[in-house]
């Protein structure tokens, strides 16, 4: 019968293949699109701190061929928000070149920037909207989004597949996310006053343990905005190797 066919079970057939309840009520499209987050292999972290916020996520290049210049995970959205995106690359940029389509409508209708919460709602009821209608399907992508808002400061936010997003003082995505998690939970205290330098630390170190390797600069990129600097821009190699040489030396 059919139940044999589709793997047996009460989870059979149709509500497999399009995004409809299963009879347990699951919507069984969904959670394949986190599945997907996972394919990439690849981990990104988001912290938060009293006066900034920083993205960080390994970088691999796929192929000696290709120009190491191009391959990136961090965007910018808007001059004061940026974003690091992990799972399908195609997909991740299309919801970036959705996020700046809409920060710009935003900013054209309102005549100020859009702020990172207005950008992972919009980005989120746009996300859930996939999961209802049936020619679309999820984005197999997560995106963590810091931006400097004008009236609350440092922002760190998390968009994912179902349409659900949060603010965040830490967060993370990627194959080893529960192990990323776990490990912030331990690190990070509930009313924590984190200074730049230690926002960006607790970050590498976070991605350092799930990991169990240490990093060359090479082979991460960190996304930061300040109060300082509110402009969301990516360290340079240098600026990573200090910091790397700085958690070297406190272990």
């Amino acid at each position: 019968g059919i139940n044999a066919e589709y793997g047996g079970g009460s989870s059979a057939g149709f509500d497999r293949s399009i995004t409809i309840f299963s009879p347990e009520g699951r919507l069984y499209q969904v959670e394949y699109a986190f599945k997907a987050i996972n394919q990439s292999g690849l981990t990104s972290i988001g912290v938060r701190g009293k006066d900034s916020a920083c993205v960080i996520t390994q970088r691999k290049i796929p192929d000696k061929l290709v120009d190491e210049e191009t391959v990136t995970h961090l965007y910018r959205v808007t001059k004061n928000t940026g974003c690091v995106m992990t799972g399908m690359v195609a997909d991740s940029d299309m919801q970036v070149q959705r996020a700046r389509y809409e920060a710009a409508e935003f900013k054209y209708q309102f005549g100020y920037d859009m702020p990172p919460d207005m950008i992972s709602k919009r980005l989120a009821d746009i996300g859930q909207s996939y999961t209802q209608i049936a020619h679309m399907r999820p984005l197999g992508c997560c995106m963590i989004l810091i931006g400097w808002d004008q009236e609350k400061g440092a922002q760190l936010y998390r968009v994912d597949p179902a349409g659900f997003f949060c603010g965040f003082r830490a967060c993370s995505a990627g194959s080893k996310q529960t192990e990323s998690n776990n490990y912030l939970e331990k690190k990070i205290k509930k009313n924590s006053m984190m200074s730049e330098t230690e926002v960006i630390q607790t970050a590498i170190a976070a991605l350092s343990h799930v990991l169990a390797t240490d990093f060359k600069p090479s082979e991460i990129e960190i996304g930061v905005v300040t109060e300082k600097q509110p402009t969301f821009r990516k360290l340079t190699e240098a600026e990573i190797d200090e910091h790397l040489n700085a958690l070297a030396e406190r272990d």
